[in-house]
């Protein structure tokens, strides 16, 4: 305040300027004046232009957001391999994970993977130690509580057979509907069914409850039907059941699952003991 109030009463003296110097001063004073109106053109252009090139940016195509799309991986360990209730590993540990790729629109693919010895247990004489499962589809949202699934899975089992021994990859088209905690799955087989000739058209039906229980605890309860087609049809269908519960731990799922079916023993019997019997399933899995 003291400044301003003495600048304010100071009168200036006047300055003597030589003629060459004024004539100076003037023509910098006119290349400042040059340069302001040469800015406001500039200024009025862009005013004018942005508009007009706002409208065609807002015309143009968009370009595909790759945020759509969303990697995910996962992968675990469990004391064994049951799969629609008949061990894969013959009760040995099995070590799992796969991958998916999804898009927010509902469509999805991925591969899974898992060791398995059922076929060098049905044939000693076939080497495949591996399941490769390759699957896609599409999860449209059909409401606030129910979702749908269309899609298809290959069973691929990799390895060295012997002649005159069916194949085991399966192809499997499936149809299922997600209501919150209740579930429901069917699955129809497009040709020969895990080994098992003439068995196109076999089935399974998959019916599965989950539901929070107490303490970040999940129970889980599921009962399906696996129907063959074919002439070994009464020896090769059966039903299967699970009740489970998980926990997960900062992003680890410990997992204790117990489950049976009544597998024909003629059909499943292998080294002298039914796959399809009474068992428990302990398992560790990480997603990330």
């Amino acid at each position: 305040m003291i400044r301003r109030h003495q600048e304010k009463h100071q009168q200036p003296q006047p300055e003597l300027v030589p003629l060459g110097q004024r004539r100076l001063r003037r023509a910098q004073l006119a290349g400042v004046a040059g340069l302001a109106t040469l800015a406001a053109s500039v200024l009025l252009a862009i005013a004018v232009v942005t508009p007009a090139q706002a409208e065609e940016n807002a015309n143009a195509t968009p370009v595909a957001d790759t945020s759509a799309l969303h990697l995910a991986g996962n992968i675990g360990v469990v004391s064994q391999y049951v799969f629609r209730g008949t061990t894969q590993t013959n009760q040995k540990p099995a070590l799992q994970g796969g991958f998916d790729l999804t898009h927010d629109n509902g469509l999805y693919a991925g591969v899974w993977l898992s060791n398995i010895s059922w076929i060098s247990d049905t044939n000693p004489a076939a080497s495949a130690s591996l399941e490769a499962d390759i699957y896609g589809g599409w999860k449209p949202v059909l409401s606030d509580w129910l979702n749908g699934d269309i899609g298809v899975l290959h069973y691929a089992y990799p390895g060295s057979y012997p002649d005159g021994m069916t194949h085991p990859d399966t192809t499997e088209l499936y149809l299922g509907l997600d209501a919150k905690w209740i579930a429901f799955k069917y699955s129809y087989s497009t040709g020969n069914t895990f080994g098992n000739a003439d068995t196109r058209g076999s089935s399974y039906a998959d019916l599965s409850l989950t539901h929070e229980l107490f303490a970040g605890i999940t129970g889980l309860a599921h009962i399906g039907r696996q129907h063959y087609t074919g002439p070994n049809a009464a020896n090769l269908s059966y039903t299967d059941w699970k009740l489970g519960m998980s926990r997960d731990f900062s992003g680890y799922v410990l997992g204790l699952a117990y489950t049976g079916s009544n597998a024909p023993d003629a059909g499943y019997t292998l080294r002298g003991k039914n796959i399809g019997r009474n068992q428990w399933i302990a398992s560790l899995n990480k997603s990330f």
